[in-house]
C-alpha cells in the first residue's frame, strides 16, 4: 500500500481583481496564486499535526475551517473571467477547489469516522489506510493538473517560468517517502498485535476451541510477517522499525507456538478436575474406595500444578509483551519524529 503525507494546495487570491483592470499574462497567472504559500503553509502545518501524532478527529475544526476555505475560493474563482478569450486555467483552478472541497467535506468526513473504529479489526485499520491514500490521490492529481495548465498558461502566453526546489514541497515530498514506509511496517504489526487480541479473549473466556484457533492463527499471521518484513525498503537505511517489529512478531510464534499450551493445559486440568470431583462428591464417604481418593487428589494436584504455571506464564508473558510494545511504540514515535521534517 502506498501512502503519500496530505498535501493540498489550496490557492486563493483576490479573483475579483482579474475583473477590474487590464492585465498582462504574468499578472493575471498570479492573480490566481497570490495566496498560494500561505495556504500551503496553513495546509502543512496542519497535515504535520496529524502526522505527528494527532488524529484526525482532534484537528476536526482545522478541516471544517479547510472546507470553509475552499468554498471561498471556489466562488472567487468561478466569477473570474478568462485571459484573452481563453478560460482553460481558470477553468482548471475552478476545478482543482471543486475537487478539493469534495475531499475535505466527503472523503476526509469518511475518515474521521473511519479512524474512531480503525483498530476494531485489521480490515478496518487497512480500509482507513486506504481510504486515506485515495483521497489524497486525488487531490495530488488535482494539484499535478493545476500544474500542467499552468506550465501550458505560460507556454501560450510567453511567460518564463522560474522552478526552483521549494522548502515546503520538499518537507512534504519528504514526509510522504516516510510515511509510506512507516504504514507498511504498521500493518504488518497490526494484523498480529490484533490477532493476539482474539487470543486473549479466548483465553479470558477460557474456550479451548478458540484458544487453539487464534494461537495457530497468530503464529500464521507473525510468521507471514516476518517474510513481509523481509522485502521492507527501510527508509534511510533505518531498520530501527523493522527490527522492532520482528522483535514483537518473534514472541508471537514464541507465545503461540510455546506458551499458550501451557495456559490451554490449566483449563484443561481445571475441566478435568470439575469432572472428578463431581463424580467424587456424589459417591457416598462410608463407600470410598482408596482408588477413588487416590484420583479425586490426583486431579487436585495436577490443577494446582496447572494454576502455578499458568500464573508464571501469564507473568513472564505479560512482562515481555509490556516490554516490547513500549519498545514499539517508542521506537515508532523516534522514527518519525528523525525523518518527518516538522511544521513551521
Amino acid at each position: 500500500m502506498k501512502n503519500r503525507l496530505l498535501k493540498i494546495t489550496l490557492m486563493i487570491a483576490f479573483f475579483g481583481t482579474a475583473n477590474t483592470y487590464a492585465q498582462t499574462a504574468v499578472e493575471y497567472m498570479n492573480v490566481f496564486t497570490a495566496e498560494y504559500g500561505k495556504i500551503q503553509q496553513d495546509m502543512w502545518d496542519y497535515t504535520s499535526s496529524v502526522s505527528h501524532g494527532k488524529s484526525a478527529r482532534k484537528v476536526e475544526k482545522r478541516r471544517v475551517e479547510l472546507i470553509q476555505t475552499s468554498n471561498a475560493a471556489l466562488s472567487k474563482a468561478k466569477s473570474a473571467k478568462g485571459f484573452n478569450g481563453s478560460t482553460q486555467f481558470r477553468d482548471s483552478v475552478i476545478e482543482y477547489f471543486r475537487i478539493a472541497n469534495l475531499v475535505l467535506k466527503e472523503d476526509y468526513a469518511k475518515i474521521v469516522d473511519m479512524e474512531a473504529v480503525s483498530e476494531e479489526s485489521y480490515d478496518a485499520m487497512e480500509a482507513y489506510m486506504l481510504a486515506r491514500e485515495r483521497a489524497n490521490d486525488k487531490l495530488i492529481e488535482a494539484s499535478e493538473m493545476i500544474s500542467r495548465e499552468q506550465k501550458s498558461f505560460a507556454g501560450s502566453n510567453n511567460i518564463n517560468l522560474i522552478t526552483s526546489d521549494d522548502p515546503l514541497d520538499k518537507k512534504m515530498a519528504v514526509a510522504g517517502e516516510v510515511y509510506d514506509t512507516y504504514n507498511e511496517i504498521y500493518l504488518i504489526f497490526f494484523k498480529s498485535f490484533k490477532q493476539e487480541v482474539y487470543l486473549m479473549d479466548a483465553i479470558g473466556r477460557q474456550d479451548i476451541n478458540a484458544i487453539e484457533q487464534n494461537r495457530n492463527a497468530l503464529v500464521a499471521a507473525a510468521e507471514e510477517g516476518l517474510k513481509k518484513l523481509d522485502a521492507v525498503k527501510p527508509y534511510k537505511n533505518d531498520k530501527s522499525m523493522v527490527e522492532a517489529t520482528r522483535k514483537l512478531l518473534n514472541f508471537y510464534i514464541e507465545e503461540g507456538k510455546n506458551e499458550t499450551p501451557k495456559m490451554a493445559d490449566y483449563f484443561m486440568k481445571t475441566e478435568n478436575f470439575n469432572k472428578v470431583k463431581k463424580a467424587f462428591d456424589e459417591i457416598p464417604e462410608k463407600k470410598r474406595t482408596q482408588a477413588d481418593v487416590d484420583g479425586y487428589n490426583k486431579a487436585v494436584n495436577e490443577m494446582n500444578a496447572g494454576v502455578n504455571t499458568f500464573n508464571a506464564t501469564t507473568q513472564n508473558l505479560n512482562k515481555k509483551r509490556s516490554a516490547l510494545i513500549d519498545s514499539w511504540n517508542a521506537t515508532a514515535e523516534k522514527f518519525t519524529d528523525t525523518h518527518v521534517p516538522k511544521g513551521k
